[in-house]
């Protein structure tokens, strides 16, 4: 069943006004009528089973069949520090990070990222990559859509995990599988947790260094080295797995 987003704002009684873009999908991709059955979440983890009711040009009107308590996120909020690759890869990062459970993807311009953007580019890809998190979302069954941040610099980004319980530096001249299992086993259900992955070419030593002084612990994914887009998704993995156990 097709599900869309809408802020709580727009939830009015029984009824449910969906605009913006969703209306053309809604009438002209989907092709839906009024009757047929979809799902609807105000963000605030609570979803609707609804039913058209009627459409026009700015809005589509549903009425509410049933209000669903939803469990779908995970009991953490996960921030992904993502240096950012090359191409097309932060596309497919953000759309698993999203079906993975991220609460949070923030892009980070670190020395060896090859990519190098400029504000009006960097823009660009950021509108880009937030409607592929809202498509993920969508698909995924999330209650929320996980935030896209701007463009961080690797300075600013330390500076915006500061607030967070937990720092994870996967880097591969880390040592100590034991001791790795040990730092995850010790997170706990509800502390929010920041994971910084560096692009194509890694951390420079300094910028491993910068991030331990700030708290993170250097952990290791195992004897292989792992790709940028790779090494994201295997560490959520992994927290997903023990705080969903």
């Amino acid at each position: 069943m097709h599900q869309f987003f809408v802020t709580p704002m727009q939830v009015k009684e029984d009824h449910i006004y969906i605009e913006g873009l969703d209306v053309n999908h809604i009438k002209n991709v989907l092709r839906m009528k009024v009757g047929e059955a979809l799902k609807v979440s105000d963000g605030n983890n609570r979803k609707y089973l609804c039913e058209i009711e009627s459409m026009t040009a700015q809005q589509v009107c549903v009425r509410i069949v049933e209000e669903q308590q939803v469990d779908t996120e995970l009991p953490s909020k996960i921030y992904l520090f993502q240096g950012l690759p090359k191409s097309d890869k932060m596309e497919l990062i953000v759309q698993k990070a999203v079906e993975l459970g991220a609460y949070e993807i923030i892009p980070v311009a670190t020395k060896r990222a090859v990519v190098k953007l400029d504000e009006k580019k960097a823009l660009k890809k950021v509108e880009r990559w937030r409607g592929i998190a809202e498509s993920g979302a969508k698909q995924s069954g999330r209650s929320v859509i996980p935030k896209v941040t701007n463009v961080m610099s690797y300075k600013d980004a330390l500076t915006y995990a500061r607030g967070l319980d937990i720092l994870l530096i996967p880097y591969e001249l880390a040592e100590g599988m034991k001791e790795t299992k040990q730092v995850i086993e010790e997170i706990k259900r509800g502390q929010s947790v920041g994971i910084f992955i560096g692009p194509e070419g890694g951390f420079e030593t300094q910028e491993v260094e910068d991030a331990i002084a700030n708290g993170a612990r250097a952990i290791t994914l195992g004897k292989r080295i792992l790709r940028t887009e790779t090494a994201g998704l295997t560490t959520l993995s992994i927290l997903m797995y023990h705080l969903e156990e």
